[in-house]
């Protein structure tokens, strides 16, 4: 996706991402907030798309991040915010431009510090990463339990 929609709006499709380039002064708070409504938005209409064709016997949760057995709330938000800052921390490096030597390609280094985040923080919380990702099966499913938004 980053390198597919990179040159549209910098690949922003993950609220994180958003709010950190806001945080560090790399975007207006406006364009931020329409950013994070178009994700929000973008990841329903995606998800209730998946719903649509998925048959109701295979469909489960639609991939509905929940906590493994045996791990507590507070676990479970100290990884997620740990997978989420080393992704935000590779793509603030990756589009340094500043950065001298430009070796390899952006896209590819972004997507294995996703698959990276990913592969440990599976069998914890199942990765969200994206509060989009993770808001999206939520309002399908209505299921809030253990999620950021509560009804």
């Amino acid at each position: 996706m980053v390198q597919s929609v990179g040159h549209v709006s910098g690949a922003h499709i993950n609220p994180a991402v958003t709010f950190a380039f806001l945080i560090g002064s790399q975007m207006s708070l406006f364009r931020a907030i329409f950013y994070i409504a178009a994700q929000l938005l973008g990841a329903v209409a995606g998800a209730a798309v998946l719903y649509g064709v998925t048959p109701a016997a295979i469909r489960g949760n639609l991939a509905l991040n929940t906590l493994h057995p045996g791990v507590s709330l507070g676990q479970a938000t100290t990884v997620e915010i740990f997978l989420t800052l080393q992704f935000v921390l590779c793509i603030f490096a990756t589009y340094d431009e500043r950065r001298n030597g430009r070796l390899g390609s952006v896209s590819l280094a972004i997507g294995f510090s996703l698959t990276l985040g990913h592969l440990f923080g599976l069998y914890y919380t199942g990765a969200g990463m994206n509060p989009a990702r993770s808001f999206a099966p939520a309002v399908l499913t209505r299921n809030f339990t253990n999620h950021w938004v509560r009804p």
